[in-house]
Order: structure tokens, then C-alpha cells, then sequence
């Protein structure tokens, strides 16, 4: 009888992770994950030897690249004094890493809980403003997404949790977004009255200022399309959260830490939440870890009271060693300064590919937090897919999917999404071979376009 073929170490890794381990957002058959081997920069390596360019930094969250040996040399000292301690203890990391976050937050956002990542730490900011204002109801856009844990789910408007609880977390109210390309007034920005804005304060007055707690934001929009805020449109959403007695929670999980040319979104629009709730970038997916970082006006007011919050990992010692070497990273590098310049040169290059590409409906983008919207007709703004697409709506988007796939980049595609928020280390040059790569499979969006 023949020798049963063997099969090669690439085909065994996956054959191993599908067989054993579940993956997610995703159906489990017919999936086919890269083995990376190994990452170094903007680029993923599979056990074949081929190249990824990594044009999503991971999740949005690999903010300083791959395999900086610095964080690798951080942890392992961390590990050889103390791996772990519980939340009652300190070690000099939290401290530290408390201490620069203060230092680089803005306004007077001086102390810090640690939680295990971003859904943790939103789940703690509503715990927080119910505890703090004695009231108990939350404001978020329905296009946002704030995490998969069920009060943060809950609190995000995004389709992925609605086959898993259809009644979801109580007292979570949603109100419409202010996006500006499909706008829900049919307005245009240029000579609207805000309309987004008047519509959050009427949700407020049907739903008793009295009863709400908070109202939640994204710093800079992300997974539901990079959706751009109107200028002025967050320091009017504020002004509502100070006249009603609100607290104002703005979630900086992915536009924190220089992702949009800042070291967080709130600065952009010229305000200081009450509360920032932060993950991704504060480690830069090195390690998971997250934040809660909040006023001293809010922190004091447990000087005296017990603080209801708690984790077994909070201020884990070594993933704060991480975040408080990836912090000295983004300011050796000059990352932060190089996201800025990156950015507008992107936004310069896609400007360039819409006149060769008529399936680009818009580019939204801040810092390198960007998108492209797909549509099969510019003046119809038709999506190439819908919102929460099913399946067979997806066929020609998985097919551009899967041509960025071959050509060796790894990206995000969602719905009629393209996202383009690369590591914030990347050069000039490898942002060409990016956008070459995407305009190479645009083609096969164009053939869909009915202009």
C-alpha cells in the first residue's frame, strides 16, 4: 500500500487550530487562516515564506508594528521580578504606566482602573457613571461598536449581537448617527442645522435627563465605517452632557494612542470627557490590556465610598511593563508625528485612485484610521454590499477580500468596507505597495459599478 501522504508543517498548524480551537465572527467550515511564522514591522511571514503586508495593523491595534524586541525585553524583565500580584498589591509598572497616562490624557483624566481589554474596560466606564450619578441609562450611536462582552454589546448598535440575546442588556438607548455621506435627514454638512445633534437631545427629553447616566462616543468612529464626525459636532454633543448633568464616556479603544495622528481622538475635537476607555493601542496587542481612565472629580468621589469595580487581572504587572514600554515607543519613534504625515499622504493617493477607481463611493479617514466605501453607482450611492449583509450579499466583496488575500496582504474588509489603518511605523513606500495592491483588486468591484 502507498505511504499516507504527510502533511507539511504550514498544513498541520492549521489543520490542528481548525480542528481544535473555534474562531470568531466567522461560520467554522471553509475558512482559511494564514499560519503566520513569524512578523517583523508592517509585514506577516506564513510558514511558506510569503509576505503579508499587514494594512490593518492586526485589529487595529498593532500601532508601534510586529516584533519590536524592546516590549519582548520589557516583559521578560517584568517576568523575572514578579508574573503576577493581585489588584490589592502594586508594582513600579502600574505605577508608572498610571503616571504617563495622566501625564498624556487631556484635561484633568488623572486616574486610571486597568482592566483585560476594551470591552472590560466600557463595561466598567457604565458601571462607573451609574455608581457616580446614581442614574442608570446610557446613550450610543447604533453604529458603533463598543465590544462583544453583553453590557458592551448591548451598548454598541452593531448586527453581530442580535442572534445572541435579542433582548440584550436593559437600559441602553441608541440614537442615529451623524453620517454625513448617508445622512439619516438627508442633510448636507455645508448647510445643516445639526440635525444629529438636536435629534440626541430629544432622546433625551423623551427618555427623563434624570434617568441618564451617560452618554457614550466614540473618539473617531472604526469598525462601523470610519464615520466622520461633523467639526463641531462632539463639543455640541458635550455642551449637551454639561447642561443635562451627563457624563460623557468616550471610547478611545482604537482611536487611542496616536491611530489618529493624536494621542487620543478627544483632543481632535476640542473636548475633555469625563471618562476615556481605552485598550489596543496602550500595548499595542503585545499583551492584552485595558483602561478606564477617568477625572480626579470623579475619582474622588470614592475617596470616601467603595468603588464597586474589580478584576483578577487588573494592573496585571507584565502587561503593564508592556504598555509602559510601548508608551516610551511611540515618542522614541516619533510614531505619533509619523501617523499624522502618513495620513495625509494616503488621503493624497486615494484622492489619486478614485478617478481610476468608480466603485469608491467615499473615503473617510483620520490619522491612519480610514476606509473606503464601496458602491456599484456614485450618484445612487447603491453599497456594493448592505449593512449587515447576508451571505450572498457579500460575493463580490469576498472576492475582493480574498484578491487583497492573494496578492499578500493581509486587510479588513467589512460589508462594503476596505479599511486602510496600517501600523503607524509604515513609510511612504510601503503605503504605494498597499494601495497598489487594493487598486489591483478594485478592479473586480469596478466591473459591478452600473454608473
Amino acid at each position: 500500500m502507498p505511504e499516507k501522504a504527510t502533511l507539511s508543517e504550514a498544513q498541520e498548524i492549521i489543520q490542528d487550530n481548525l480542528d481544535y480551537t473555534l474562531f470568531s465572527w466567522s461560520k467554522q467550515k471553509g475558512i482559511a487562516p494564514i499560519a503566520v511564522r513569524h512578523a517583523e514591522g508592517v509585514y506577516l511571514y506564513d510558514y511558506d515564506g510569503k509576505r503579508y503586508l499587514d494594512f490593518s495593523s492586526g485589529l487595529i491595534n498593532v500601532n508601534i508594528g510586529h516584533g519590536n524586541q524592546r516590549v519582548t525585553d520589557a516583559v521578560v524583565r517584568q517576568m523575572q521580578e514578579v508574573c503576577y500580584v493581585t489588584p490589592s498589591c502594586v508594582t513600579r509598572a502600574r505605577g508608572e504606566l498610571g503616571k504617563r497616562l495622566a501625564e498624556i490624557t487631556p484635561g484633568n483624566l488623572k486616574k486610571t482602573l486597568f482592566t483585560v481589554c476594551g470591552a472590560t474596560a466600557i463595561e466598567n466606564a457604565v458601571k462607573l457613571a451609574r455608581l457616580y450619578t446614581g442614574r442608570h441609562k446610557i446613550i450610543a450611536r447604533y453604529r458603533a461598536f463598543h465590544g462583544s462582552s453583553y453590557g458592551a454589546m448591548t451598548a454598541g448598535g452593531d448586527p453581530r449581537k442580535l442572534p445572541a440575546d435579542a433582548q440584550q442588556a436593559p437600559n441602553f438607548v441608541h440614537v442615529e448617527d451623524p453620517y454625513c455621506y448617508r445622512c439619516p435627514w438627508g442633510k448636507e454638512i455645508t448647510s445643516c442645522s445639526r440635525e444629529c445633534v438636536s435629534h440626541i437631545e430629544r432622546v433625551i427629553e423623551f427618555e427623563g435627563p434624570e434617568n441618564v447616566a451617560a452618554i457614550l462616543m466614540e473618539g473617531e468612529s472604526g469598525s462601523s465605517g470610519c464615520i466622520k464626525y461633523p467639526p463641531d459636532y462632539l463639543q455640541k454633543v458635550r455642551a449637551l452632557c454639561d447642561k443635562y448633568g451627563i457624563l460623557l464616556i468616550a471610547d478611545e479603544v482604537m482611536s487611542g494612542f496616536g491611530r489618529t495622528g493624536k494621542w487620543f481622538a478627544s483632543e481632535l475635537h476640542g473636548i475633555v470627557p469625563d471618562m476615556i476607555a481605552t485598550a489596543k493601542g496602550i500595548t499595542a496587542g503585545y499583551l492584552p490590556l485595558g483602561a478606564l481612565i477617568v477625572t480626579d472629580k470623579i475619582a474622588d468621589h470614592f475617596n470616601d465610598r467603595v468603588l464597586w469595580l474589580g478584576l483578577t487581572y487588573s494592573a496585571h504587572p507584565v502587561a503593564c511593563a508592556a504598555g509602559v514600554e510601548v508608551l516610551k515607543i511611540y515618542e522614541d519613534e516619533n510614531l505619533i508625528e509619523n501617523c499624522a504625515e502618513m495620513g495625509r499622504y494616503v488621503e493624497k493617493r486615494v484622492a489619486e485612485l478614485r478617478k481610476i477607481h468608480p466603485c469608491i463611493g467615499d473615503f473617510r479617514n483620520t490619522g491612519l484610521l480610514g476606509c473606503l466605501e464601496l458602491v456599484k453607482n456614485r450618484t445612487t450611492k447603491e453599497p456594493m454590499a448592505p449593512f449587515n449583509a447576508k451571505p450572498e450579499e457579500m460575493a463580490v466583496m469576498n472576492q475582493v477580500a480574498g484578491k487583497l488575500k492573494q496578492l499578500g496582504m493581509y486587510a479588513f474588509v467589512r460589508w462594503n468596507y476596505v479599511f486602510i489603518a496600517p501600523p503607524l511605523s509604515i513609510t511612504r513606500d510601503q503605503i504605494d505597495e498597499g494601495l497598489a495592491i487594493i487598486s489591483e483588486a478594485l478592479r473586480i468591484a469596478d466591473a459591478q459599478v452600473n454608473d
